[in-house]
């Protein structure tokens, strides 16, 4: 099959990523050989590979698989209203709506919740699908410096009065620098200033709060006040719950609202029933097996702790997501390439999905890890290099 010459401009741009160290490869799975050990995985509970998701699923699966249309056309399946379910009492919040997956969640709501007369304010370093739910709406848009409140409080008092609504929206854990939301503080702005407050509990949920209901929660237990302050969660399946798919808890006018007029959801076709039920069984093992969190928490503490001895730069990270900076896309790729060459898979992240001369190794940390792990890993980078030396 011809390709049309209207795309002959692709060549060349890729060559231009090629050079600039930006140019991913197509590849199944990590592309390490068996044994090797992942770093890569968001899969923090390690329960993507549990069999007990893979029965529920497989039970579920043997009366059909599709769910046929959108939710709005064809209406939910049984599997869904009784994860929408569970996920509310999971949550405490009065309603839940699945989405065919987080991006589209990120997506979705905010455009859904503001438009033109209002306006957004979200944090630089917010997810994509966060950034580009602020580009979809006709709202004005602020952003506001990475985690700092007082600069988010000056915009909000810069332009009291001057909208319809005001929306904030933050991302609880980061994905790539590992450091929480100043929520308290967040929450306090919302309040004062009647703005609503969401959180995207992404990389948090099942793995921080007592519970494993993400940031808010562990937030909350110093600011009891943040559960009432926070108007919208916005959550994955796909990550610490090792299923598909992203959801939204709140209020049930909000879940009937997003219902009504989140394009994300509305124009999309659910998910099969089956990877509701997978995602069923793991709300159930996160009730039940809390140790799974306790572990990945120390083992993020421990990996930090033995990067710092060896001079590595691990940023603001506090989290199960432990980036090393290097800085150059080049370097982030490098010490990928000589990782994996130990038997190590360790992502090598670099712009877009970081601000330029940010580029970083990201290493997610896992139940799965013990120490062992953990130890080879950073015996395997080495001693940091001493930035004072040439080359």
């Amino acid at each position: 099959m011809s390709t049309s010459s209207s795309l002959n401009w692709l060549d060349g741009a890729l060559e231009g990523l090629q050079r600039a160290g930006l140019r991913r490869e197509r590849r199944v799975g990590s592309g390490l050989p068996a044994g090797a050990i992942d770093f890569g995985s968001n899969d923090y509970l390690g329960l993507a590979g549990d069999p007990r998701l893979a029965e529920a699923a497989a039970a579920a699966g043997r009366s059909g698989w599709g769910a046929g249309a959108s939710p709005v056309v064809s209406g939910r399946s049984a599997l869904h209203a009784e994860l929408e379910r569970r996920l509310a009492e999971f949550e405490g919040a009065e309603g839940a709506i699945l989405f065919p997956s987080g991006f589209a969640a990120g997506a979705g709501v905010i455009p859904a919740l503001v438009d033109e007369g209002d306006a957004v304010y979200a944090d630089a370093k917010n997810h994509a699908s966060l950034i580009d739910g602020c580009r979809l709406t006709r709202a004005e848009r602020r952003v506001y410096p990475h985690n700092a409140a007082a600069a988010l409080r000056a915009m909000l008092e810069a332009d009291a009065g001057r909208f319809r609504r005001r929306l904030i929206v933050t991302d609880g854990l980061f994905s790539m620098d590992g450091d929480f939301a100043p929520l308290a503080g967040l929450g306090e702005l919302a309040a004062a200033h009647d703005a609503m407050l969401v959180v995207d509990e992404a990389h948090a949920t099942g793995v921080w709060g007592p519970s494993g209901r993400g940031s808010v929660e562990a937030a909350a237990q110093r600011a009891p006040a943040l559960e009432s302050q926070v108007a919208v969660r916005i959550g994955t399946l796909s990550k610490a719950l090792g299923s598909a798919g992203g959801f939204v808890t709140g209020s049930a006018a909000l879940i009937d609202w997003l219902h009504n007029r989140a394009r994300s959801y509305v124009f999309s076709t659910a998910a099969p029933p089956a990877v509701a039920a997978a995602a069923i069984a793991s709300l159930e093992i996160v009730r039940t097996e809390p140790e799974r969190r306790e572990r990945v928490r120390r083992n993020a503490e421990r990996l930090r702790g033995l990067l710092g001895d060896a001079g590595w730069n691990t940023g603001q990270s506090t989290s199960q997501i432990v980036p090393i900076v290097v800085g150059a896309p080049e370097r982030a790729v490098a010490l990928a390439a000589e990782l994996a060459r130990r038997g190590f898979y360790v992502p090598a992240i670099r712009p877009p999905s970081v601000p330029a001369g940010e580029s970083l190794l990201r290493v997610s940390v896992s139940a799965r890890h013990g120490a062992d792990d953990l130890r080879q890993l950073v015996e395997a980078l080495g001693p940091a290099p001493d930035p004072a030396q040439p080359g």
